[in-house]
């Protein structure tokens, strides 16, 4: 098939499509299974290899997966190519297995390099090792494994990731390739050899061979260090010289300046500066001054040492005075805090990350590349190492591996490598011919998922994504250099990101999300599952992420933080820690459970319908080493929060107060261990509970007045106990947030809990719980009246008494005064409190305007 002008222009409107002129468009795209724009031909594909949704021959029914995911990344198809960050495509095809059939169609909106892709195929064909690892998890769980391959349809913003993921998921003649790339990089060192030469040397000798003529070495690499001047006597400080330990590799803090042996440190001292004409951009330049300081070359396989010489100093400047012969990237670096970090160092243009000895390899390669039969893998390939091979590559001693960027940034150290070009792309081609993938069962397009209307509805059967995380990584500007050289350019008007350069914030973020979440929901089928895989160290993004999977309609099941170190997932039971990844699964509901809610909603019945819709999809047993695992989201405090954060995010009254839901769950529904079951599966769980013993042992931090009670009323359930008793433990958990006016332990008590005669605090039955609850909340309401009341912004307040305030306006449907209190909380605590956020965001939507 062709991609036409004229194709462009039929999804030229549509979000993302990527800035470059058409031509380039189309030269990087291969249709109908790659389009560096917009793929106008996804919906063919998904009438080709997709099923028709029919609810009511649809018996589709699958659990959130919860088996514990360790797959490490020392796979070649993994390392074929960097990226900012990546999911192990075996972690994937875990999802993948337990959520689909053979024949299934997968999306990931946020692809990256398609490792979604390469999992979905792969399916049909794991590597030995993985499959009976896979095959024996299932035997002992009683499952049977559907391997097979599935269809991918892969979406992302950038065109440079979708190019990545095209070629790890297309296959390609790789011996043929290897020897065409073999062929061209024997060319350019023909041509270039001679950049790359330098005399060996012993201690200082030049060495000669039997005819007397010097002895030449390979270069490996050649470290670069920083210059700086001495504030007090002004001669240059050369870094590696003066601040680097060679024999420790140690860089010292504080070390003496070489001329006046004044104590300096790198803080204080100003960086010395070369002034030069760049032929290139036609401009007069002043960039930081570097000068290099060793050579790392080998004579045949032997590696060996020196400090640059004359013969070195001078090679350089013949290069630095010779004019390139072929074509590189000469684009200015778009604006933003990560790709103009080195502005101040006179890095402005994408050519300037290079020295100009590997910006001439580099162009030559990239010329020669495009007469090869499989140009787009060749392209691949010279992508792979565009990062490795810049002044980006950081040296480190004591490091093995030769390519040391810092990962996710545009630094520049101090001290450089500039690493041999060929030699780089001779070993990533070896990298690179290990990848393995079975035919066309992926189709990829390139554009912002906020939209996607080349996307029919209820068509998807399952969606695995890793969504961008707020201001950790800036994609369109991390993504330039490599698009420089394909000359296709991310649209960044629709990355979801928190960006000061794109007037980006917490809330446009969210708001972009919730499109994109939006646009997922319509897409999945009724019934099925999306898995959202998020790393960020922020509360704050960790909220707004759940806000906008609830606010397009998906309902979260469970979320789970994965420990890397120990490969194991831990039950999340707070929203107030997220340093590690987070798996989030989450469920789209039936269309005739969500017509029948509508009908009823606002009522009692309504709730409970809920309730036992969301039980369904719950797990009934979690296993952990041999022990079956609480289940969290089957407590009644989680299952009371889903039951109103529905009822909220469909427009709907609160049909009940805690106390009547917790006691209307005890007469409906089986409890077992605290959890709450329907009657088919709780003859699942005490069955299993009969052969295995109860892990209980969940970590809880106390942190504002609701985890307090939550607290108290676990520790309660266990056996009651006195206030003496329970306050060195309270203590031991208490982690209180600043802005938190925490009641005294005691007051706790007395609001939440009864006292028998021996003075031990137990949880009441149901029927006196609801008068206590009536009494807190009307105290809390009390104090909710005071912050109504009061002026300017709410500094210390009881987080409980804004939570049960906003709920009374809630349903009094008085949506302005949730939106005055909440614009004199904190920012950071309305972004960070998943509850309060709820109701102030659904309140802004209520009130029928943008609210700023």
């Amino acid at each position: 098939m062709k991609l036409t002008k004229e194709m462009l222009d039929g999804v030229r409107h549509m979000e993302g499509f990527p800035k470059g002129a058409d031509e380039d468009i189309i030269a990087l795209s291969d249709p109908p299974y790659y389009t560096a724009c917009p793929n106008p031909f996804i919906n063919d594909f998904i009438k080709k290899y997709g099923t028709f949704y029919d609810e009511e021959k649809d018996d589709y029914h699958c659990e959130p997966y919860t088996a514990d995911v360790s797959e490490g990344k020392n796979d070649p198809i993994y390392n074929a190519h960097s990226y900012h960050t990546k999911v192990p495509h075996k972690a994937i095809m875990r999802y993948i297995l337990h959520y689909t059939k053979p024949g299934d169609i997968v999306f990931d909106g946020f692809c990256g390099t398609g490792m979604t892709g390469v999992a979905a195929s792969m399916c049909g064909n794991p590597d030995k090792d993985f499959k009976l690892k896979i095959e024996e998890e299932a035997r002992r769980e009683g499952k049977k494994v559907e391997w097979g391959a599935r269809r991918a349809i892969l979406c992302d913003l950038s065109p440079a990731a979708t190019f990545i993921a095209y070629n790890y998921n297309t296959p390609v003649d790789v011996e043929q390739f290897e020897k065409e790339a073999r062929r061209i990089l024997e060319e350019v060192e023909k041509e270039c050899g001679w950049m790359y030469e330098t005399i060996h040397t012993i201690d200082g000798v030049p060495q000669v061979d039997i005819h007397g003529k010097p002895v030449k070495g390979r270069i490996n690499y050649t470290v670069w260090s920083d210059v700086f001047i001495c504030p007090n006597c002004s001669g240059e400080i050369i870094f590696w010289d003066a601040a680097v330990d060679k024999e420790s590799g140690k860089v010292m803090d504080e070390f003496n300046c070489p001329h006046c042996n004044a104590k300096v440190n790198k803080k204080n001292l100003e960086k010395a500066w070369v002034t030069k004409y760049d032929k290139t951009i036609n401009e007069t330049i002043r960039q930081v001054k570097q000068v290099p300081v060793l050579i790392n070359y080998s004579v045949g396989r032997t590696r060996y040492e020196k400090a640059p010489d004359k013969f070195d100093i001078e090679l350089i400047e013949k290069i630095e005075e010779m004019d390139i012969p072929y074509w590189y990237p000469r684009d200015r670096m778009p604006e933003g805090d990560e790709s103009r970090r080195n502005d101040r160092f006179g890095i402005t243009h994408v050519h300037h990350f290079y020295t100009k000895r590997n910006l001439w390899i580099l162009s030559a390669i990239y010329n020669k590349f495009k007469n090869i039969n499989q140009e787009f893998l060749a392209k691949l390939l010279f992508t792979s190492q565009l990062i490795n091979i810049s002044k980006l590559n950081r040296f480190r001693f004591n490091v093995s591996f030769p390519y040391n960027p810092l990962s996710g940034t545009l630094y520049i150290s101090s001290m450089i490598s500039e690493s041999n070009v060929i030699v780089a792309y001779l070993n990533k081609i070896d990298r690179l011919t290990k990848i393995k993938t079975l035919g066309s069962y992926t189709i990829i397009t390139s554009q912002s998922s906020v939209a996607l209307s080349n996307i029919c509805s209820n068509s998807i059967d399952y969606i695995f994504t890793d969504p961008p995380f707020g201001d950790n990584l800036m994609y369109s500007e991390l993504n330039f250099l490599w698009e420089a050289w394909i000359g296709v350019f991310t649209d960044n008007e629709s990355e979801a990101i928190v960006n000061n350069a794109q007037h980006k914030g917490l809330s446009e973020y969210k708001e972009l999300m919730e499109k994109c979440f939006c646009e997922m929901y319509r897409i999945l089928k009724p019934g099925r599952w999306i898995t959202v895989e998020f790393h960020n160290s922020k509360n704050s993004v960790w909220n707004s992420i759940q806000e906008a999977i609830l606010k397009a309609g998906f309902v979260i099941a469970g979320a789970k933080t994965l420990d890397k170190q120990q490969g194991s997932f831990k039950q999340v039971t707070t929203t107030k820690a997220t340093k590690q990844d987070l798996i989030i699964s989450a469920y789209k509901p039936r269309d005739s459970f969500i017509q029948g809610f509508l009908k009823k909603a606002g009522t009692e019945e309504s709730a409970w319908d809920y309730i036992r819709q969301h039980l369904e999809k719950l797990p009934v047993t979690v296993e952990h080493k041999g022990r079956l695992e609480v289940i969290p989201e089957r407590q009644a405090y989680l299952l009371y929060d889903s039951m109103i954060a529905f009822h909220i995010q469909k427009g709907a009254s609160i049909p009940m107060g805690a106390a009547d839901f917790y006691a209307g769950l005890k007469q409906r529904f089986p409890e077992r261990d605290g959890m709450y079951f329907l009657p088919d599966q709780v003859i699942i769980y005490d069955k299993k509970r009969m052969e295995m013993e109860l892990n209980d042992q969940i970590s809880f931090l106390i942190l504002d007045e609701k985890t307090a009670i939550q607290w108290l009323r676990r520790e309660l359930e266990k056996m009651p106990q006195t206030y003496q008793e329970l306050q060195p433990k309270f203590l031991q958990e208490l982690h209180q947030m600043k802005h938190e006016k925490l009641p005294e332990l005691l007051d706790l008590l007395e609001e939440n809990f009864l006292q028998d005669e021996k003075g031990r605090w137990y949880v009441p039955d149901p029927s006196k719980q609801s008068d206590l609850e009536k009494l807190r909340e009307k105290n809390l309401l009390k104090e909710f009246e005071e912050y109504k009341n009061s002026t300017g912004r709410l500094k210390v307040f009881r987080t409980e008494a804004i939570r049960a305030g906003f709920k009374k306006c809630w349903k009094d449907k008085d949506y302005a005064t949730i939106v005055k209190i909440g614009d004199r909380l904190p920012e950071s605590i309305l972004q960070e409190e998943s509850s309060i956020l709820m109701y102030y965001d659904n309140a802004i939507t209520r009130m029928g305007e943008d609210h700023v």
